[in-house]
């Protein structure tokens, strides 16, 4: 499987963009990162004052403590969400299982979900996987990620004649989950939409 620490060196980064990335909506001030990732302190604020001198991490300073958050408008934020998100959590559980879980040609996470934000009223679901899926191991996986978030995950599992069939049909149900923002876990965008 696929890490960050293929082309990160520094596990003290690796740990930091995971924890900022698997919620980005959170700020996190310097001591409960270290909180966080169990690491130095002194490792720790070099490696944020590199990540907002790259303008990954916006800081701002609130009484005698510093916050940081990620950057939004930092170009390859989309690009570092999604590689966090195939790495940790329930995408990396499922990248990790997926011979167990079946044939998926793709797993997709919507764009809220992936970013720990409540469901819009748009998002039909949280996770759409696509293929000969054994729903009992993929059930397993899921209900972890549920008690660790503590939240519902509301997840749909077509076969690639049925996504491919409602595709054609141009079913509403489906042009929604597509039309809105996603990060794929398995497969390429380009054959999800196409």
């Amino acid at each position: 499987m696929a890490k960050l620490e293929d082309f990160i060196t520094s596990k003290v980064r690796i740990e930091i963009l995971e924890l900022f990335f698997s919620n980005p909506s959170e700020m996190y001030h310097v001591r409960g990162v270290v909180r966080e990732i169990k690491e130095e302190i002194n490792a720790v604020r070099r490696e944020l004052a590199r990540l907002e001198k790259a303008a990954i991490l916006a800081k701002e300073n609130r009484g005698n403590r510093v916050y940081y958050w990620p950057r939004e408008d930092y170009p390859m934020f989309e690009d570092l969400l999604s590689m966090v998100a195939k790495t940790t959590g329930i995408g990396a559980q499922i990248v990790e299982n997926k011979t167990k879980i079946g044939k998926a040609s793709f797993v997709m996470f919507s764009g809220n979900f992936a970013r720990h934000r409540p469901r819009d009223k748009e998002d039909e679901v949280d996770i759409l996987i696509v293929g000969n899926v054994t729903l009992p191991e993929l059930a397993t996986i899921v209900r972890a990620e549920e008690s660790r978030r503590n939240q519902e995950i509301n997840y749909t599992v077509m076969t690639r004649e049925e996504f491919d069939f409602r595709k054609r049909r141009r079913d509403p149900f489906l042009l929604g989950i597509l039309a809105a923002s996603r990060i794929m876990i398995i497969g390429q965008e380009e054959g999800l939409v196409s």
